[in-house]
């Protein structure tokens, strides 16, 4: 046994649970564990500039690697409620991370000290655990059960909030005979593959739908090769893009209401039977569930029991690791096929290409000032098939899902249940951080990109390289474009005057300046035809510079992108033409329905 303090032992249990890196700001009642964490070692540790941005790092460090767990740490007070946002994304989106809070002494944590806040109960609603210990010998347990937590059934995040005079507690702790608990994750038996396995194969067609819980399970291999044996078309969802390849003959494109692919709602609205595995039929996927479940047969899969039937009843539903699942399926698939006991579904397959070639929406425009959907075809070319991607949400990342490609899982790396605006930047960062030997492209509009600009600093002190793509509209798109519903255009535009740039017009804000200003390089567009240039020179500069940099392309102000208006993922307005205005109606087609 070693005499040790609380917080020497926090960090002796993170180095053994296999976290190398943290994300943080110190602070007066987090600084005894800061003083254990540079005395122990082996955790290197990246300063943000906001301790939100800290969060986001953590997540998107976490959403890279199959065992990751990003680590954020922040003082008492606000830099815990900062941080809830990136807790309330990762449980949104089944991510693990850990966040680690200062808290005022224990003897007047009640007494309304300074910065002194129930950061627990705070952060409860959006993690799997949330403690303040006030045991300095409850540490190590506390910290074993987070992560045993974190890993089992449905991933998620933890807080642990520790009262400074808990940190400088000494205690009892051998730190080498420490070892993590058993991850407990739930494994459909065989009779439960066989019976779904005979459901979809009384189909005639059928559908997998593969969702982020695949990505987290790291089951892309076994999902790609179940479908190869059955013939089965898959439908990745926003969270499981990249789990079959883009160029895949058996991927059907996305479904939903907005992040979705023409030829992928025709197909689902001919499908006659649905495997979803690690989906949680989020309501951008879905749309109206009558409209989505009319006519289809339904099995679901998910590793959270509760999470079967919580959207709408599927007619067989089974509890599992999305994993273990998709390897028995292999198993039982391949016996089927090695006896000739699987249907021929080419024809089926071959029809979802057929759509695939025909319904596909234009990218190529020579306009200026700049059509978005050019610089993602742009970038299609720039980037190959090894970059990962990052974006939150808004009219970028809707637009960036319908047109760009993804081909590997982890490779497009997206918040898709919280969606907060800001999260890109330091989610890049805990990318690259994670992976500095692959590309990482990060998109954002110009809003998302102003909510934590500051975060850049942190690449540029820290060389995190990574290009930032910054579609620039000088406008909330999303909501401009949401707003037509109301017939108004109301405190949506970005756009001013910039005294001091009076070039840009209505463009207001100089990002080019500003994130050179702090430390990193940049590259404005404003002509459609050298946007491939940009893109490939900023990928020389990240490399020679190792700094963030942005490559801002000016957008004309005004462009629609196709989506439902009525919840309908059969009812998709696709834009042909940009009104002049917002609230003009525009020229447009409508999917139609079978």
């Amino acid at each position: 046994m070693a005499r040790m303090t609380a917080a020497r032992a926090a960090v002796e249990i993170l180095r053994r649970e296999g976290v190398t890196d943290a994300f943080g700001v110190p602070g007066a009642a987090i600084n005894p564990f800061y003083a254990a964490l540079k005395a122990s070692g082996g955790i290197t540790h990246t300063l943000a500039r906001h301790v939100e941005g800290a969060s986001h790092m953590a997540e998107g460090y976490t959403r890279t690697r199959p065992g990751n767990i990003g680590v954020c740490v922040g003082t008492s007070g606000p830099a815990g409620t900062d941080m809830i946002t990136g807790l309330y994304s990762a449980i949104g989106d089944s991510i693990p991370i850990l966040c680690i809070t200062g808290q005022a002494p224990t003897a007047v944590i009640h007494k309304e000290d300074f910065q002194a806040v129930d950061i627990a109960a705070i952060a409860r609603p959006v993690t799997k655990m949330a403690m303040t210990v006030l045991e300095a010998a409850q540490v190590p347990g506390v910290f074993q059960q987070a992560f045993h937590l974190m890993r089992s059934g449905r991933p998620g995040p933890v807080l642990i909030d520790l009262p400074v005079d808990v940190q400088l507690t000494e205690i009892e702790f051998d730190p080498d005979t420490y070892a993590p608990l058993p991850v407990y994750r739930p494994a459909a038996s065989r009779a439960q593959i066989e019976k779904a396995l005979g459901m979809l194969n009384a189909a005639e067609r059928p559908l997998i739908v593969a969702g982020g819980g695949v990505i987290n399970a790291d089951a892309a291999e076994p999902l790609v090769r179940f479908a190869e044996l059955t013939g089965t078309p898959v439908v990745p969802t926003l969270m499981g893009w990249g789990a079959i390849p883009d160029d895949h003959e058996l991927n059907a494109g996305m479904v939903g209401l907005q992040t979705s692919h023409r030829y992928g709602n025709a197909t689902f609205l001919e499908s006659d039977f649905v495997l979803g595995i690690g989906n949680r039929w989020a309501n951008r996927h879905t749309g109206r569930l009558d409209v989505y479940t009319a006519g289809r047969t339904f099995v679901h899969i998910d590793i959270e029991p509760t999470q079967i039937g919580r959207i709408f009843a599927p007619d067989y539903g089974i509890a599992s690791d999305a994993r273990a699942a998709l390897e028995l399926f292999v198993e039982v698939a391949g016996e089927l096929k090695a006896e000739g006991r699987l249907p021929d579904r080419s024809p089926w397959a071959a029809a979802t290409q057929e759509k695939r070639a025909a319904l596909q929406r234009r990218t190529h425009f020579d306009d200026t000032p700049i059509k978005p959907q050019r610089v993602y075809q742009e970038m299609n070319r720039a980037f190959g098939p090894e970059t990962r991607y990052v974006s939150t949400i808004g009219l970028s990342q809707i637009a960036g899902a319908q047109l760009l490609h993804v081909h590997r899982p982890r490779h497009w790396i997206n918040c898709g249940q919280a969606g907060p605006l800001g999260w890109t930047v330091p989610a890049a960062l805990g990318v690259a951080k994670a992976d500095p030997a692959t590309p990482v492209v990060a998109l954002s509009g110009d809003y998302d990109f102003q909510f934590m600009i500051e975060e850049l600093a942190v690449g540029a002190q820290h060389k995190i390289p990574y290009v930032h793509v910054l579609v620039n509209n000088a406008y909330l798109g999303l909501i401009r474009q949401a707003q037509r519903a109301f017939d108004i255009d109301f405190q949506v535009s970005l756009g001013f005057e910039n005294v001091n740039t009076p070039e840009l017009g209505v463009y207001g804000v100089d990002h080019v300046k500003v994130a050179e200003g702090l430390g990193c390089k940049a590259i404005r567009v404003t002509d459609p035809d050298e946007l491939g240039a940009a893109l490939e020179q900023a990928g020389k500069l990240a490399a020679e510079y190792r700094v963030p940099v942005v490559v801002e392309v000016i957008l004309e102000r005004v462009t629609n992108i196709a989506m439902s208006t009525t919840n309908d993922i059969g009812d998709i307005v696709e834009f042909e033409e940009t009104a002049t205005e917002p609230w003009h109606a525009p020229t447009s087609i409508r999917t139609l329905k079978p």
